[in-house]
């Protein structure tokens, strides 16, 4: 019954109109890690001085460049690198982008695609507001192997 329903989802997510995005990989159904190999130095470095390096799979590349076209107000802050290192960056994101977003849609934030509504749909409002995981892009709080690009549905541990 959980294969039909999962296949019904991605039938669902694949084709319903306006859908922003269908799963990485096709769900990641192999758990293997979501980040390629080899992963960029200086991507891992700027950006996990702050956050997460979130997965390039996780957006579609228009989405990678207005990210990294806006980076001197990213997300309330500056974030700001120098033009080399965007250039570098910008194109190893664009490089390992998800492949398979069914609009032109360019969310800038993981957790406002329908994607992430849909793997996340079991988690309560109140969940995002612990302590103990302050908000839903805090990826690694619950997917402990989320920085080496793992998102195993079967490996989640939700803090309390």
């Amino acid at each position: 019954m959980k294969l039909l329903s999962n296949a019904l989802l991605a039938l669902l997510a694949v084709t319903a109109p306006g859908a922003q995005a269908a799963q990485y990989n096709g769900e990641n159904r192999s758990h293997s890690p979501m980040l390629p190999k080899p992963v960029n130095a200086k991507w891992q470095q700027e950006c996990s001085g702050c956050h997460l390096a979130f997965a390039p799979g996780l957006l579609p590349a228009a989405s990678w460049r207005k990210i990294m076209s806006g980076l001197d107000h990213h997300f309330g802050a500056d974030a700001s690198l120098a033009a080399q290192d965007v250039t570098e960056i910008t194109a190893f994101l664009e490089k390992n982008q998800a492949n398979r977003w069914t609009s032109n849609a360019a969310p800038l934030r993981i957790t406002e695609g329908k994607w992430f509504a849909a793997k996340h749909r079991e988690i309560a409002p109140a969940v995002w507001q612990r302590a103990s995981i302050k908000s839903a892009n805090n990826c690694i709080a619950c997917h402990r192997s989320a920085d080496k690009g793992v998102f195993d549905e079967h490996q989640v541990s939700i803090p309390r």
